[in-house]
This record gives structure tokens, C-alpha cells and sequence, in this order.
């Protein structure tokens, strides 16, 4: 009996070890199985799946950037759908890397591409919310997704997603994968990239936001264009700002109390217009680079242009042409435009092509801009032809000059019939109607009395000499024959542009050597290589012996003083500065263009209509802009005066 009951016990106990194996054996199968089944399903979705190497292989589209001459002052950004600058992770202040992470994976330094406890995390609060709210993707998952996938929810694209996501991880570093996640995701208004959103939010580069900036940039994320600090959501994307600082408390990044301080930090916005600085002169540079290299290159390979201008003194010659082109609004004369350059290297370092680019056009009864306005603040005055009145002068009596004359040479100023021009007899008065007979050439020119100055060209220097001469200084506009101008021309007869004349003059501050107007320095491509730079070089036009008379002629304080007075704009105690201003017929434009061997600057002043000003000269009209803008540009400069 009791050898029975042994013999059970061991029959038992081998039939239970029998069920445990075979239990043991399904177990095995269905890992096996299961396993089996991953693989085939990672082969079937990893065999036509991009390489994670085509982030380090591909250039992603970036804008370009048009830059002052230091690169440090944005004017304007050229861009197509995306928006985006490049900036290493070193550039990215630590508390913004960090209020991402906070905010999107917690996890991220710790997980291998996918965080499950983080996808269970979110699939719990989504039951209880009831809605799929919260998706429990990782960054690598997420630049996997932007980059290589569409926006479609389904179950390939998901597991394609994790299969990269895994693989992105084991490849690259996380410092890496980081970096290219903040240079690519998408933060509404076509910026890419947390540098492309700090501009379009903030105005300001990354490198220069604040805590609080940071939390609401990391709070965009989630919802670009739901979040919108533009439409309706905006205190519900400062909300969340609001709890990423927490968070980032809740992580060990920050402490309490400079998350509440944070928190009571007011955050303004940028306007949802782009911003564009010295808009005249940098749409002017873009209308260069469009026809150059074309208007999709320019939106997506990032370059950087850096033009020649000065910021400082733009910021302040906009800021003069406005203040007094508003008093000049109480002589009839609604617009003003102004042009400064470094004559040596011929670099234009101001451009102002109206009174006020954010105004609107104006006529006591209503305009057609661009038609009948008196001011039309869009077009570029310095760009367009005007009559230069008697600051055309000096190009012919330089000829003379060159032509052996010198300024002790007397002339008669009188009543004189030049013959018939125009179907008419030209008799030219001068300014004030008086006639003063024997004249010096020195002193015609100071006080720009305009029959000796008609009496020298037609004379003394020639009319297809002074009309060459004038081409040779840089005027461009003179392509009529010189029967179509006449001995009118020596007034200001025929058109040309302020920029022009500017740069002209540069000729007589240089004593002789020309160099044509730059706007551009250089131009890098995304990569840091040059691909356009500036080797403009002076080339002599004239022998610097007529110049030098010039410069001594219209920098003659007591010369000009008959006319001018001792205490004009033009006069400055302590620097020697040449200056010729010009009226034209009916005072339609008022002109004045100065110098020293280091900066030229021209105003012009009038109406776009080219109706009348106010019956007063280009001194008054245009001179105290041009002061006002020397005063402050000459202290950028070192004193020098004329050989």
C-alpha cells in the first residue's frame, strides 16, 4: 500500500514537470514567434526608409539675410516658405535647450530613441481626457517626423518613425540630434529653427532672449499656429510657458524662485509685419541679388549679405530727412532724400530715398501715388532724375580748370544774350537779379552766380567737355546729345541722380580718382564661403591739379559769404568742408552736396509731382537736413583736409 502511494506521487510529479515544460515550450514558441514576426516587421518598414546620414548630406533651405557692413545689424530677410538660420548648439542658451527638453522629452539623455515609459505616460492621460491630447514622442522622433514624413496618422508611418527614431539615436550623439532638432522645427510665421523664430518673435538673436522668451519659444512647439502670439490663443501659449517653467523647476533645471520671477516678466512681441531697416537702400541691394543670382536662390541657400552701409549713420540721416522734412512741409516741399559715401572705397553708408518709408503719400486733394503725389514715400528719390540746378556747376568749371584756366581768371557778369536755344533768346539771370561785372572764377563759383558760369562754359570749358567730364565723375544720365541740353545744362538742365551726383563729388574729395558706388562688401553662401566680393578699385579720372582749385573754391568760407552769409550750413569752425548747393527753375528741387577726403553727403529736396516749393534756394530747402546729418558724421571720421 504504501509503495502505491510513493510510485503516485512520482507519477505525478513527472506529469506535472511534463506540463511545466510544455507550458515553457508555448512560451518559447511565442517569443520566438514574436520575434520573428518584429524582425520581418522592421524589414518590411526599414527596407525603403531613408538613411539617418541625409541630416549630416542635406542642406536644408535657409533664408538670406542682408546685414549692415559690421553683419551685426539685420536689415532684412529674404526667404521663401521657410524661414530659417542656422546656429550651432553652443549658441543656444542653455536655459532654452532646457525648457524644450522640460517640455517635449523629459527624458531625452537617458532613453535610446523611444521613452515607453513616456508613450505609457501619455496614453493614460489621454484616457482620461478622453481625446488623443498627448502623443508621447521623443525629440528623435519627432525630427524624424519632420523630416522625413508627412502629417498623416497611421500605423506605418508610426512604426517607420520609431524604426529611424532607434536607429537616429544609436548613430549620433544626443548633443547632435539636438541640434538639428532646434534648427529645424517649425515655430509658425514660415520661421524654421529657434534662431528664425527668436528674429520673427523677438527681434533679437537666440543668443540674446530671456528666460521667459525662451519658455514661450518651447511652448510654440506644440502648436505652431493654434499658439500663435497673433491670434486668439495668446494667453493660453503664455499659460504654457508658464507651466514649462515649472517643469523645468520639477526636472532640477531652474529654481523656484527664478521660475516666478520669470513668470511676472513681460514679454513683447515683435509686429507680425517683417521687419526691414533702411528699406529704400536694402530693397534696392534685393533687386541686385534677384537679378543676379535669382529669386529661389536667394530664398533657399542661405546667404549672407553683408552691404556697406553704416548703421549708425543710416539710423541718423532717417531720422534727420524725417524731423526736417516735416519743417519743410511748411515751404511747400513734402519729400527730402539723402546720400552719404566714403569716397575712397566708394561704399555708400546712407541711403534715405524718401522723408518717411512708413507715412503715407500725400496732396491736398487726394493722389495716385507713384502719379500726382506731392510725396510718395515708396519710390527712391536718390535713385531717380531731378534737374541738379547749380550743383552741376563745378563739373564745368573744372573742365576749365583742366583747360588751363585758374581761378584768378575774371569774367564779366552782365546782362548777355547767348543766342537763340530752345527757339528762344537765353538771357540767364542770376539768383538775385543783380549783375556785379568783373568776376574771378573763384568767385562766380562760390557764390554760384550763373551768368559767368554760362560765360565759362560756353568760353572757357566746353559743352561736349563739361557734359564728358560729368561722365567721366560717375553721372550716368546724361545720353542725349549734348544739343539736347545746351548752355542750359551749367544751371542744371539736364536730369540726374542724387546718388550719382554723390558719388561724383567723391571724385573732387579724392582729388581725381573715381571708384563707382558700393552697396555690396561681400556675400557668403550658408557654408561661410565668399561667393562675391568687393575689389572696386580707384581709377584716376582727372589730374588733381583742377580738382585742387575746387576743393579750395567751394571750401572758401569768404568767397561764398556775399551770397551765403559767414554763418551758413555750409560753414564749419573746425573742419574744412567743401559744399555746393543748387535750386532749379520755379524752385522745383533744392540741392546741396558737401565733402571732405573721408565722407560725401547730398540732400535733395522738393516734390514728387515736381511741383513749386516756397521761393526759397537749396540752402534753405535742403541745407539744414545736410547739416543737421555732417554734424554728427563727421566725428566718425578722422579731420583731414584737401592736399
Amino acid at each position: 500500500m504504501a509503495d502505491r502511494k510513493f510510485y503516485r506521487k512520482i507519477f505525478q510529479g513527472r506529469k506535472g514537470a511534463r506540463r511545466f515544460f510544455f507550458v515553457l515550450k508555448i512560451m518559447g514558441f511565442g517569443f520566438l514567434t514574436l520575434t520573428f514576426c518584429s524582425l520581418l516587421v522592421f524589414v518590411f518598414y526599414a527596407k525603403d526608409l531613408p538613411r539617418p546620414e541625409k541630416f549630416t548630406e542635406r542642406q536644408l533651405f535657409q533664408s538670406a539675410k542682408i546685414y549692415d557692413r559690421t553683419g551685426k545689424v539685420l536689415l532684412y530677410e529674404i526667404y521663401g516658405e521657410e524661414k530659417r538660420t542656422w546656429v550651432s548648439l553652443d549658441a543656444v542658451p542653455e536655459f532654452l535647450k532646457q525648457a524644450v527638453i522640460a517640455s517635449e522629452d523629459a527624458n531625452f539623455y537617458h532613453h535610446f530613441g523611444i521613452d515607453f515609459r513616456g508613450v505609457l505616460r501619455s496614453i493614460l492621460i489621454n484616457l482620461q481626457l478622453k481625446k488623443p491630447v498627448y502623443g508621447g514622442s521623443t525629440i528623435p522622433q519627432q525630427l524624424i517626423r519632420s523630416t522625413f514624413f508627412s502629417a498623416e496618422k497611421t500605423l506605418s508611418r508610426k512604426a517607420r518613425e520609431i524604426i529611424l527614431a532607434l536607429e537616429l539615436d544609436r548613430r549620433y550623439s544626443k548633443n547632435q540630434i539636438l541640434e538639428w532638432y532646434l534648427n529645424q522645427i517649425p515655430f509658425g510665421q514660415n520661421a524654421y529653427g529657434v534662431e528664425a523664430a527668436s528674429q520673427t518673435y523677438f527681434q533679437k538673436s537666440v543668443s540674446e532672449i530671456s528666460l521667459t522668451e525662451a519658455a514661450t519659444l518651447a511652448a510654440l512647439i506644440q502648436a505652431p499656429s493654434y499658439l500663435s502670439p497673433y491670434g486668439e490663443h495668446k494667453d493660453e501659449l503664455l499659460s504654457r510657458g508658464n507651466r514649462i517653467l515649472d517643469k523645468m523647476v520639477q526636472e532640477g533645471y531652474l529654481a523656484k524662485n527664478a521660475s516666478e520671477e520669470a513668470k511676472k516678466t513681460e514679454i513683447i512681441f515683435s509686429q507680425i509685419l517683417q521687419p526691414i531697416k533702411a528699406p529704400h537702400f536694402v530693397l534696392w541691394v534685393k533687386d541686385y541679388l534677384e537679378t543676379k543670382y535669382g529669386e529661389d536662390f536667394l530664398k533657399e541657400n542661405g546667404l549672407k549679405v553683408y552691404t556697406s552701409l553704416d548703421w549708425d549713420l543710416q539710423d541718423w540721416a532717417e531720422k534727420v530727412v524725417k524731423g526736417r522734412g516735416e519743417i519743410n512741409k511748411g515751404y511747400h516741399a513734402y519729400n527730402a532724400a539723402l546720400t552719404a559715401i566714403n569716397p575712397k572705397t566708394g561704399e555708400i553708408l546712407a541711403m534715405v530715398g524718401s522723408r518717411d518709408w512708413y507715412a503715407t503719400s500725400s496732396y491736398p486733394k487726394g493722389c495716385i501715388p507713384g502719379e500726382n503725389c506731392l510725396f510718395d514715400p515708396h519710390p527712391n528719390v536718390a535713385l531717380r532724375g531731378r534737374q541738379p540746378g547749380s550743383a552741376f556747376k563745378p563739373f564745368v568749371y573744372v573742365t576749365a580748370f583742366k583747360n588751363g584756366y585758374d581761378d584768378k581768371y575774371v569774367v564779366i557778369d552782365e546782362e548777355t544774350n547767348f543766342g537763340i536755344w530752345g527757339g528762344e533768346p537765353y538771357t540767364p539771370r542770376n539768383y538775385d537779379g543783380k549783375f556785379r561785372g568783373p568776376v574771378t572764377l573763384r568767385q562766380a563759383l562760390a557764390q554760384s552766380l550763373n551768368v559767368p558760369s554760362v560765360k565759362v562754359l560756353n568760353d572757357l570749358a566746353g559743352l561736349e567737355n563739361s557734359i564728358q567730364t560729368a561722365k567721366d565723375f560717375g553721372i550716368t544720365t546724361l545720353t542725349q546729345p549734348s544739343s539736347f541740353y545746351g548752355l542750359s545744362i551749367v544751371l542744371g538742365g539736364g536730369e540726374v541722380k542724387l546718388l550719382d551726383m554723390v558719388s561724383a563729388y567723391g571724385v573732387f574729395a579724392t582729388g581725381g580718382l573715381s571708384v563707382p558706388p558700393v552697396s555690396v562688401l561681400k556675400i557668403e553662401d550658408f557654408r561661410g564661403n565668399i561667393i562675391e566680393e568687393n575689389k572696386k578699385t580707384p581709377k584716376r579720372v582727372l589730374d588733381s591739379e583742377p580738382i585742387k582749385i575746387i576743393n579750395s573754391i567751394l571750401s572758401d568760407n569768404e568767397a561764398r559769404a556775399p551770397i551765403f552769409g559767414l554763418n551758413s550750413p555750409m560753414h564749419f569752425k573746425d573742419y574744412q568742408v567743401a559744399a555746393k548747393t543748387g535750386t532749379t527753375q520755379d524752385y522745383r528741387d533744392g540741392w546741396i552736396i558737401g565733402y571732405t577726403p573721408s565722407i560725401v553727403a547730398g540732400v535733395w529736396a522738393g516734390n514728387n509731382d515736381n511741383s513749386s516749393m516756397s521761393n526759397e534756394p537749396g540752402v534753405v530747402m535742403a541745407g539744414p537736413i545736410w547739416r543737421e546729418f555732417m554734424d554728427k558724421a563727421l566725428l566718425k571720421f578722422p579731420k583731414e583736409t584737401f592736399q
